[in-house]
């Protein structure tokens, strides 16, 4: 009798334990994916059909403003979203070919940690404020692996040492809150590879740290990274921080993709007005003492998105048409798309 399996999925080995591999080097696949919370002045709709892919070793930079849709996406992928209120009425988010929204909870609380992890944003909330960090990243081994004490508690020590924590073997038992910011962002990433993941998402990994720091942190992540071959996604608003990082960005607005391109063709040369915007708010050393550009109006409110091209009412080149019919996400050069309808045109600007 012959069984069959799933694309990606080997069958459970000895330890029961059922693993993945990538389906032509593809790790993910987020197919139109929509997220709504229902609250009681409405439905916000805050994620509206994003699809992209992440290969092996790829390093996918997902841009935009605070309330884009960003981490809210990387907690669909996690499997992390409160439901209620959250809900999400339609796309696939596929690990290795398998779906992980119709995955059930026991199997897919597996997955999380050891095949797809996360580095979140706030370290100091993130991290329990009353245990040892070293307890914290032993945890993973306790749970996951089945280690005891001891030896989860040297797996914790050996991870501390290759994020390049000083004297890890005495700061094992320290709390939280008795290190600085950049040194807890490494515990998160600590934590966040110790079981080897396949992808690791990081939200805002520099969020509060000085420029040095920064630095120290994505050079970390693009060593670990390319030392295990996992697909990285990076979310932040600080298009400044990946441009070294990235081989490809997707641009986020209003829980819509507005544009993706590589990272060298979208920062020499946009093909939608918000990225423009939004590479020309990032401080220059050769525009000093000038006033920084800025992006005009706020965001738009997630319950009522305007109608045609949700960016229009804060578009230099917004016409007629924008405010009416909604644009598609279509290719305007090879391998670059855009969401606007007048993407040739931003592009020869």
């Amino acid at each position: 009798m012959t069984t069959t399996t799933q694309p990606g999925i080997r069958p459970a080995n000895a330890t029961g334990k059922i693993t993945y591999t990538p389906v032509d080097g593809r790790l993910l696949d987020v197919e139109d994916l929509h997220v709504e919370f229902h609250t009681d002045d409405g439905i916000a709709k805050a994620i509206n059909g994003v699809s992209f892919t992440l290969d092996q070793g790829e390093s996918l930079a997902i841009l935009g403003e605070s309330g884009s849709g960003k981490s809210v996406t990387a907690q669909a992928i996690m499997g992390i979203l409160d439901m209620p209120p959250a809900k999400i009425p339609h796309g696939a988010v596929k690990y290795c070919g398998v779906d992980l929204l119709t995955m059930p909870d026991d199997r897919r609380r597996w997955v999380r940690g050891a095949e797809i992890a996360m580095i979140f944003q706030d370290a100091l909330s993130s991290l329990n404020p009353v245990f040892p960090v070293g307890w914290q990243i032993a945890e993973m081994f306790r749970q996951h692996r089945g280690m005891n004490k001891s030896d989860a508690q040297a797996q914790a020590v050996r991870l501390m040492e290759r994020v390049a924590i000083p004297a890890a073997k005495e700061r094992v038992k320290a709390y939280p809150h008795q290190f600085s910011g950049g040194m807890r962002q490494r515990i998160m990433i600590a934590m966040a590879i110790a079981l080897d993941p396949a992808v690791l998402i990081a939200d805002e990994p520099t969020t509060a740290l000085d420029v040095t720091v920064q630095a120290q942190i994505m050079s970390l992540l693009q060593e670990l990274q390319q030392e295990r071959q996992m697909g990285l996604i990076l979310i932040t608003h600080d298009l400044g921080v990946v441009a070294d990082v990235a081989d490809r960005s997707v641009v986020m607005y209003a829980g819509r993709l507005v544009e993706t391109a590589n990272v060298y063709d979208l920062y020499r040369n946009p093909a939608h007005p918000y990225t423009r915007g939004l590479l020309e708010s990032i401080p220059r050393l050769d525009q000093k003492g000038q006033t920084l550009a800025a992006i005009g109006g706020l965001p738009p409110n997630l319950l009522r998105i305007p109608p045609g091209c949700a960016f229009n009412p804060r578009c230099r080149m917004a016409k007629d048409v924008c405010r009416v019919d909604l644009p598609a996400l279509r290719e305007v050069a090879s391998g670059r798309h855009s969401a606007c309808h007048f993407a040739e045109e931003v592009i020869d600007a």
